[in-house]
């Protein structure tokens, strides 16, 4: 089993770390620029944060219904939940470009930062918002490899696409010196190459598995693809995921907004220490994905044996990997911070939060670990209901304890309480799910 874990986690991690390496990349290159630029990237990622997070369900549903789907050797449903969750990904992108100038609207509503800083901000947004098509075609495609226990296709295309954005940013700002514009750029033509090497995946897959060759894509098929009946099943348990991540995003984007109004150092000093809990979460994601993957296969199989093993050995794996990261932070992560800027000021003031930084891994492993869980077995009622509850307290921590320190609070309080916010949000997410293993994942294997 451990075997099967690695060989689905080990590629979902190469796939995933490619994803805060890019942003890294991306803060590096503008973080030479000016602490302007490094603020205007914070906000324009949270923009997209808040726009993609909320459709993740487009990767996280599709690999859970698929997995089952694999479990239970239905071939044909497989490639249906793939059209059906292709279509809704076009028609959400397609609405998000229209949208695009109410969505800048609200920008300036919901973060604050000198009018230099939110400028950068929405050129960067005006630019990437065309890549919606691309992006949430990417989710429903990453999603269906994952469920047909593929890891290793998402893994080739998530290098190529970062490999091409790399390279297009630092043509578009270092050499034609198009600025922020062209960091935006670079994430476009990028996005748009990694869908197109998602097709070709797609055909060669359909094309060369026995099980899926016999399958024609008919009028019969779309029809039957987007029947009521199943688009509802579709959206109730991705109205959970959505629900669920929309929590997600709002905290982040929160946090964000919380920082810029401290001072925009702290918004830039905060930016620079989420990279930190990006890496983290993204490493333990391959782990979730696996998870994905594996429970899907075995509760569709009905495998209860090796349903209750999988989980014990994800668990253990998280563990470890805690240790290592909060070890590895604990040994270099002021030196890692000289990676995204050469600001000493930023530095500096990044120093006095860095416990944070060792805390997090500790209080994140089991959040990640169960969402792969939990969406594997669909079971995204409970998954929505303990995000609910970790927002709720992720707030009342928050505003609970700036009203208590309202007469003394100084930017170094108040950032150290937005922080305690969310190690409690993570916590609690962990936790929750944790609690609910028996009766919400292994009852679904009997």
């Amino acid at each position: 089993m451990n075997k099967r874990i690695l060989g689905l986690a080990l590629p979902n991690i190469i796939t995933n770390i490619t994803v805060p390496l890019l942003g890294m990349v991306d803060m590096a290159i503008v973080g030479h620029l000016s602490g302007d630029h490094i603020g205007a990237i914070a906000i324009g990622t949270q923009i997209f944060n808040l726009i993609y997070w909320n459709f993740g369900f487009l990767r996280m549903g599709t690999s859970g219904f698929t997995a089952q789907a694999f479990g239970a050797e239905r071939w044909d449903e497989t490639l249906k939940i793939l059209i059906r969750a292709c279509a809704v990904a076009l028609s959400i992108a397609l609405l998000l470009i229209a949208l695009q100038w109410p969505i800048s609207l609200a920008v300036p509503h919901i973060f604050e930062g000198s009018n230099h800083v939110l400028s950068l901000a929405l050129t960067y947004f005006f630019v990437r918002i065309w890549a919606a098509p691309a992006t949430l075609g990417l989710y429903a495609i990453k999603g269906w490899f994952i469920g047909m226990q593929d890891s290793k296709t998402p893994m080739w295309i998530a290098i190529a696409l970062n490999c091409v954005n790399i390279l297009a940013s630092l043509l578009f700002v270092l050499v034609l010196h198009w600025d922020i514009f062209g960091v935006a750029l670079g994430t476009v033509v990028a996005n748009y190459s990694g869908l197109t090497l998602g097709i070709i995946f797609l055909r060669r897959r359909m094309h060369r598995d026995h099980n899926l060759a016999s399958l024609n894509i008919k009028r019969s098929t779309l029809k039957e693809a987007l029947h009521w009946k199943d688009m509802i099943r579709f959206f109730k348990v991705n109205g959970d995921i959505f629900l669920r991540t929309l929590c997600l995003a709002t905290v982040f984007t929160f946090i964000t907004a919380a920082s810029s109004h401290i001072s925009d150092e702290i918004l830039a000093v905060d930016a620079l220490l989420l990279q930190f809990f990006t890496l983290f979460s993204y490493i333990m994601d391959g782990f979730a994905y696996a998870g994905e993957s594996l429970v899907g296969r075995h509760i569709g199989a009905h495998q209860q044996r090796h349903l209750k093993l999988a989980v014990r050995l994800l668990i253990i794996w998280g563990l470890a990997l805690t240790l290592v990261f909060t070890g590895l932070y604990a040994a270099f992560g002021t030196q890692f911070l000289h990676i995204f800027t050469d600001k000493q000021e930023i530095i500096a003031a990044a120093g006095e939060y860095m416990t944070w930084v060792l805390v997090i891994p500790i209080c994140g492993f089991a959040a990640f670990l169960f969402d792969g869980i939990f969406i594997g077995a669909t079971a995204t009622r409970t998954m929505r209901n303990a995000m609910f509850v970790a927002t709720a307290a992720f707030f009342a921590v928050y505003y609970g304890l700036k009203y208590h320190y309202t007469s003394t609070l100084t930017p170094h309080t108040w950032n150290n309480i937005l922080w305690l916010a969310f190690m409690v949000f993570l916590t609690l997410r962990g936790l929750l799910q944790a609690l609910r293993v028996r009766k919400d994942i292994y009852s679904q294997a009997q």
